[in-house]
């Protein structure tokens, strides 16, 4: 099933049932009174956060929500049956925004119950129009409609790690060794189109697809799935060795934090982990020198120091080395 993280639909509230004109019927009594009983009320519409970030392929193909009708009124003074309301399952970290009037709403966490729009009241039966005056009224009410609008559903991805780098950093190819995820993966860029997820220790990792200088502004993929960035607990920056000289390997990071920070400030208040993928590329003989050069340049250049003093972590791994996986599966269940 494949993943989807917007839609648009029309949604609308039940309408609430008509009242009615009926007269009670006794015996040995041709004029009962007025019995005419007031309209059902139509049923509401609500959204419920679930742990299931699939569900909005469940809708591809649904374009309009509408809770049940309210009932009309019936004879001896009965009250319509109200409407069900309706209840629509939506992933945790989903952002419904009503277009018609411009209200917002987020799930933060499963079980949170929503309601986006109210059912019409009943309408009035003719019993309610008795007076002194107004013996054998025949005035009833309709039902009021309920309400209605279009909304624009997103889901931001609520993931404990988000895997962050430009197209072909390895991000997948993590993805799969440390989850098992099985992904697609490939030598060119843009193999992901859309965010992947894996499960290491009940941490959920989040695969998002490759950012380029711009992305911020529309460029590439966009800023698309940079929102599946903003609720995820720590970003951790793959920087792959493929980049060559320890000078590429920082401005390749100082381009993924520059689009991070231009399209939300709050990025730079996350935890923060440096990641250097695909060591496998460097001849063994090579490898300690280039790491010790990045991490000196890392360093003197301070883009390892977080806002409070503290220095980000800078780890190595190859999807293919047994020994540097278990060192970041390690981390990511100590320190996440």
């Amino acid at each position: 099933m494949a993943f989807i993280d917007e839609m648009e639909v029309h949604m609308r509230a039940g309408r609430g049932g008509n009242g009615v004109v009926r007269w009670l019927h006794e015996k040995f009594k041709e004029f009962g009174g007025p019995a005419g009983g007031d309209g059902g009320r139509g049923g509401d519409i609500y959204v419920r956060g679930k742990r299931d970030t699939m569900l909005l392929a469940r809708y591809k193909n649904i374009r309009e929500f509408n809770a049940e009708n309210g009932q009309p009124g019936g004879n001896s003074s009965k009250h319509g049956a109200n409407g069900e309301s309706l209840y629509i399952d939506l992933p945790v970290g989903s952002v419904i925004k009503n277009k018609t009037t411009g209200d917002e709403f987020r799930i933060d966490e499963e079980g949170q119950e929503i309601l986006i729009l109210k059912g019409g009241n009943g309408g009035m039966g003719n019993e309610r129009f008795k007076g002194p005056t107004n013996q054998t009224p025949e005035e009833w009410t309709p039902g009021k409609n309920g309400e209605e609008a279009d909304f624009y559903i997103e889901v931001e991805l609520i993931a404990d790690v988000g895997l962050v780098g430009l197209p072909n950093a390895g991000k997948s190819s993590l993805l799969n060794a440390l989850t098992k995820a099985n992904v697609k993966v490939g030598a060119y860029e843009f193999t992901t189109l859309e965010p992947n997820l894996g499960a290491l220790y009940g941490k959920i990792i989040a695969d998002i697809p490759g950012l380029i200088e711009g992305a911020a502004d529309g460029k590439g993929l966009g800023h698309k799935f940079l929102r599946h960035i903003r609720r995820t607990k720590a970003l951790f920056h793959c920087i792959s060795l493929e980049h060559g000289t320890a000078k590429d390997v920082l401005d390749v990071y100082k381009t993924i934090r520059s689009e991070l920070e231009s399209y939300d400030e709050g990025m730079a208040d996350k935890k923060e982990v440096i990641v250097i993928t695909k060591t496998d590329v460097v001849s063994p003989q090579d490898l300690d020198g280039l790491l010790s050069d990045i991490r000196d340049l890392f360093e003197s250049s301070g883009v390892l120091k977080n806002k409070d003093g503290s220095t980000k972590d800078m780890l190595t791994v190859s999807a293919y080395d047994i020994d540097s996986l278990k060192r970041l599966s390690e981390y990511i269940t100590q320190h996440i």
